[in-house]
């Protein structure tokens, strides 16, 4: 369809008699530089434009038919409740038709028009969107991706040479920026931090492939593509056009959204979602790649945001805050380069002293990764979270193979320098000592924390628990108190006490101060 055609077409359907049910009127017509979407009250039209730009080719007919059959497949995952179905335009005796028998000019992406105030980005203008919001988003982003169709063929993107290609472009394509938004020190930088990852770490990219973490994923997943419909998150406009943009590791997903909230100052908001979908997928590992995704995200939208510099239509006005945005997002990208010195904590108290909730808390203040070992035990055991584990769970051994793997996370992602809280009892002193001569010999700075309340504070929370991961009861109370060992001399100067029925604000400014 030539351009003429195609804004006769546009004509036609901004006519409230187009469409076989009723419509808002005036309908609204929103362009982007790939699609026409019209809004019709119930339902919205979406059309691709006949453009092509290299990473998408909507040129032809067929091609734009095939998308839109691509794009109603492909969302069904996350929003099957908002696409649904493709549709022909067809042209009978100078007439469009929406539907109809005659030859098929065009095709139409029919979905459920939703208002915009429930989208994420809507909500966190607003100032409405929380922390139990993003520990929501984290179970649905993981069940996406457990869901996420894998094979050998979608496995190859994971590939060094296929991610390098699409992170080395992005400097190609913006080397003409530097000395405007880009500088010329970040540039480098920031490249050669790239350079050097993909140097030094093959086996992290060959365990990621090996392990099945390459899988087909949502490629777009900033908050604008999410939204709260009827109390329910759905994901929606996922990459149908790009098989590389779709084929990656799943952390480039989750790098998308914590990029997206850290770029609008929410760190805490991006380590709500964090948390909670690493926990869910047991995925800690893959948290060695997230530092290269997250700067790749940020330098994509630095340089998606920088080519509005070049568009003779945009107003010199608008130029100037896309100037302004595109560096903030350079700096972004340069700065999750940047070295930075890891710290363990560990957690230590009763079941019920409030470690977790301690944890969860200095965790958001600190930008700090949580690992409760009541999640690397369900999943060492192989359990759903959720699922009440049996006296196999809670043997010796499965207590060693709990602690072992807690702490071997803990030097390997600490030696990468994330924060690391180590979310459980710590209650013998060979657990202790083992955390602390391995911090010693890796150099990473360890604290300890020490929850406590008064017993009968304790025994309330443990009755009342419900809705947790946590197994322990009121009955194991007793034994835990019995088996507990105090700390050793060597080990007070690690020590901090946090009474956990007194305000967090004032003990975490404590903790800083020490």
């Amino acid at each position: 369809m030539t351009e003429a055609n195609l804004s006769v077409l546009i004509q036609h359907m901004l006519q409230p008699g187009f469409y076989p049910h009723a419509v808002t009127e005036p309908i609204q017509l929103i362009q982007t530089h790939v699609s026409y979407v019209l809004l019709t009250g119930d339902y919205a039209y979406k059309l691709k434009k006949p453009v092509n730009f290299g990473f998408l080719d909507f040129s032809t007919l067929a091609k734009r038919q095939h998308f839109c059959q691509e794009e109603l497949r492909l969302n069904q995952r996350g929003a099957a409740e908002l696409y649904l179905e493709v549709l022909p335009i067809t042209y009978v005796g100078e007439q469009y038709y929406l539907g109809g028998t005659g030859k098929a000019v065009e095709y139409v992406l029919k979905m459920r028009q939703f208002p915009q105030e429930f989208l994420f980005t809507t909500l966190f203008e607003q100032g409405k969107l929380t922390a139990a919001h993003l520990e929501e988003l984290g179970q649905v982003v993981a069940e996406y991706h457990a869901k996420a169709a894998i094979n050998d063929y979608i496995r190859s993107f994971g590939e060094v040479p296929q991610v390098r290609a699409a992170i080395d472009e992005n400097y190609q394509q913006t080397h003409k920026y530097i000395g405007g938004p880009q500088t010329q020190s970040q540039f480098e930088e920031t490249k050669q931090y790239t350079d050097n990852f993909f140097a030094a770490r093959p086996e992290l990219f060959a365990s990621r492939v090996q392990n099945n973490y390459i899988r087909e994923c949502h490629g777009d997943l900033h908050l604008r593509n999410i939204a709260l419909w009827h109390e329910k998150i759905i994901l929606f406009d996922c990459i149908e056009f790009n098989e590389p943009f779709r084929f990656v590791d799943v952390m480039y997903d989750v790098a998308f959204t914590v990029m997206d909230l850290e770029a609008r100052q929410r760190q805490d908001l991006g380590n709500a979602f964090l948390n909670t979908y690493v926990e869910q997928t047991g995925d800690w590992e893959g948290l060695q790649v997230l530092p290269l995704y997250l700067s790749r995200q940020a330098y994509v939208r630095a340089k998606v945001t920088s080519f509005l510099l070049d568009d003779p239509s945009v107003p010199a006005t608008a130029k100037e805050e896309a100037a302004k945005t595109a560096a903030d997002y350079y700096k972004q990208a340069w700065e999750y380069t940047k070295p930075k010195q890891g710290k363990l904590i560990l957690m230590s108290g009763l079941s019920g002293s409030g470690k977790s909730t301690t944890a969860k808390y200095l965790a958001r203040q600190l930008g700090a990764i949580q690992i409760r070992s009541d999640a690397v035990r369900k999943h060492l055991g192989g359990i759903s979270l959720r699922e009440r584990g049996g006296d196999d769970l809670y043997t010796p051994e499965m207590t060693q193979k709990t602690y072992t793997r807690l702490l071997n996370l803990g030097i390997i992602l600490a030696n990468q320098g994330f924060n690391l809280i180590l979310d459980a009892k710590y209650d013998q002193q060979k657990l202790r000592q083992e955390a602390i001569a391995q911090a010693e010999k890796h150099h990473i700075p360890l604290e300890i924390i020490y929850c406590t309340a008064p017993l009968e504070v304790i025994q309330e929370r443990l009755v009342k628990r419900s809705g947790d991961i946590a197994d322990a009861t009121v009955d194991l109370l007793t034994s835990q108190l019995q088996q507990a060992e105090p700390f050793t001399d060597a080990e007070k100067p690690y020590v901090q006490t946090w009474d956990t029925t007194k305000p967090q604000q004032a003990q975490f400014q404590q903790l800083i101060r020490q």
